[in-house]
């Protein structure tokens, strides 16, 4: 169903061929199949509306906004007070430009804040100038897009899927806007699954925040999966995105379930948090893969410098080549922390390409990020993807999931689950995306983190296990009579070009580690302590790395014997 009206509304994008390039599709489709939507939506109270509206400016009363409020639906907090809808506007072809405008203009600020910034005035304009207005507005007057054809689920889909096709028309990237479903379903389940016994008490109250929502893919999928657990949850949704249109269509379907309006914030979140000093009961995200944040940079270090631990990037700074690590920061801030009067934290999911796990030596800011968070127990479990799961790039790609009050099991721990060959293979690529999690992967993942054990493909290991002390090897200068050269203090000066460093693991001792490993080879080195650096790094393929022995030299030869036998057959044949 969803492929068969994203599909629909893509051939109205065929009215725009030839007046418009193909870029430009998505500007104007887009924000048309959100006004059908909304147009849906408050069909069955338009009238009643339009009724409250006229009754109370006859008795000289304001129109209140809970009055209107009221009246589209307890579980909406939007409406619109213009007698016109998509279908009435194509009843007067001549003055439609104005009447689509009036329409537009009679929505609540919430909701008409979504086409402002579609820049809905400008796309209706260049229609206009092309001759094409009535025919696009036709096209979407005739689409169903009521909850009861279209559940928020499939709108979801619809958006998606659209998005992706405009993309692929322009040679952009869809991935930009959202994650693939079948990712958010598994992030979801991750983070969720240990509480479900507590989502089932009735009438719970939770909260779900996503810092690059796009168009709400995560918010909306974490949403229904507590809801089919406890249709009498309380949810509220939050989230923030820098892209104008992921922001309109995220905003669009949030307050269509009733969420607040503000609930979606437009802006970066790097450099400006829409929810400061806010925390969530679960939070989900896709940030950005290998995207530098040189445009943030003044502002984020400017937050690193001054307000230190008391803001979001208090651990370290990572290379301005990559602010995923950034994202991380700011999810972990967002996580409700445990309070003696309640003990409960908060959970979290992200994805994360594999720079994180071990970029930076010891000392660096990313390295320092990573010892920060383990060391304060917030890491709970690092998934690895398959590769070609995204829409944009067919990179390695993990899921970290984090918590901020772990239970007594998993405490002072982190489990590493391979998925690398969980999924299942697409019949058709999308983009960069030629695999998919199927339900029984995601089960069988969900599982594994669940039963928390020691696997092929799960381990378990002490948080320790990830850090290290990188020491400074040195050993002398020396003339031309190979005699060292000493200092003026009689200390023998270190030759730079044979310097080296060893990372030695947090339990070893250092002299001790020093003695067995690299004093043997070299006599006349030593360890110049003042350069001891703590670092923390996640290997996560060597800790599945298995051994595979070479095969018998015995059967490489009859392998090569068989080989030249056959060469010699033949050459015989050419020379007869």
């Amino acid at each position: 169903m969803t492929l068969n009206y994203a599909n629909f509304i893509w051939s109205v994008a065929d009215l725009l061929r030839g007046s418009f390039k193909a870029h430009q599709y998505g500007d104007i489709i887009l924000p048309f199949t959100v006004l059908r939507r909304l147009d849906c939506v408050l069909a069955p109270t338009k009238d009643a509306v339009l009724a409250a509206a006229k009754t109370a400016k006859a008795d000289g009363l304001p129109v209140s906004r809970g009055l209107l409020k009221a009246r589209a639906g307890h579980q909406l907090s939007f409406w619109n007070t213009s007698r016109f809808d998509l279908a009435k506007l194509t009843g007067d072809p001549d003055n439609l430009r104005a009447n689509l405008t009036s329409y537009v203009s009679g929505f609540s600020s919430d909701a008409k804040d979504i086409f402002t910034n579609y820049k809905m005035d400008e796309r209706v304009a260049e229609l206009e100038t092309a001759d094409l207005l009535l025919l696009v507005v036709k096209g979407f007057a005739g689409v169903d897009l009521s909850p009861k054809k279209v559940p928020n689920e499939h709108m979801g889909h619809i958006f998606e899927e659209l998005i992706r096709k405009f993309a692929e028309a322009s040679n952009e990237t869809a991935g930009e806007h959202f994650t693939p479903r079948d990712v958010i379903e598994l992030m979801a389940e991750l983070v969720l699954s240990p509480d479900d016994e507590a989502l089932t008490k009735p009438h719970v109250v939770r909260s779900i925040y996503d810092p690059a929502a796009g168009t709400g893919g995560m918010l909306s999928i974490a949403e229904d999966h507590i809801l089919k657990l406890n249709p009498t949850a309380r949810l509220t949704l939050a989230g923030q995105e820098i892209n104008p249109q992921s922001y309109a269509i995220c905003k669009a379907d949030l307050i269509v379930k009733g969420q607040a309006a503000d609930a979606i914030i437009l802006g970066d979140t790097l450099v400006a948090d829409g929810y400061p000093d806010t925390t969530f009961s679960y939070c989900l995200s896709n940030p950005p893969f290998g995207v530098d944040w040189k445009k943030q940079r003044a502002k984020v270090t400017q937050e690193h410098s001054q307000r230190g631990f008391a803001g979001r990037f208090g651990p370290g700074l990572p290379a301005v080549r990559d602010g995923a690590m950034l994202f991380l920061l700011h999810l972990i801030s967002k996580m409700k922390k445990p309070t003696g009067k309640d003990p409960s934290g908060g959970r979290a999911a992200i994805v994360l390409n594999g720079s994180p796990l071990f970029n930076g030596a010891a000392g660096s800011g990313e390295s320092r990020i990573r010892k920060w968070v383990l060391g304060r127990d917030y890491l709970d479990a690092i998934i690895a993807l398959p590769t070609d799961m995204f829409y944009n790039t067919g990179i390695a790609t993990y899921i970290w999931v984090l918590d901020t009050a772990k239970p007594p099991e998993r405490k002072g721990k982190v489990q590493l689950i391979d998925a690398t060959a969980r999924f299942e293979k697409m019949r058709k690529s999308l983009g960069s995306k030629r695999k998919l999690l199927g339900q029984a992967d995601i089960d069988w993942i969900v599982r594994a983190y669940g039963a928390f054990e020691d696997t092929e493909q799960s381990k378990v290991l002490p948080r320790e296990e990830f850090f290290y002390r990188a020491i400074t090897v040195e050993r002398p200068l020396v003339d031309d009579a190979a005699r060292p050269v000493l200092d003026s203090k009689g200390r023998r000066r270190p030759d730079p070009k044979l310097r080296d460093t060893e990372n030695v693991p947090w339990d070893e001792d250092i002299d001790a580690y020093f003695e067995r490993e690299v004093k043997p080879f070299l006599p006349d080195a030593w360890i110049d302590k003042t350069k001891t650096k703590e670092g923390c790094e996640i290997p996560f393929t060597r800790q599945f790395y298995v051994y595979t022995p070479p095969r018998p030299l015995e059967e490489i030869d009859r392998d090569l014997d068989e080989v030249l036998g056959r060469i010699r057959q033949r050459l015989e044949q050419v020379r007869q």
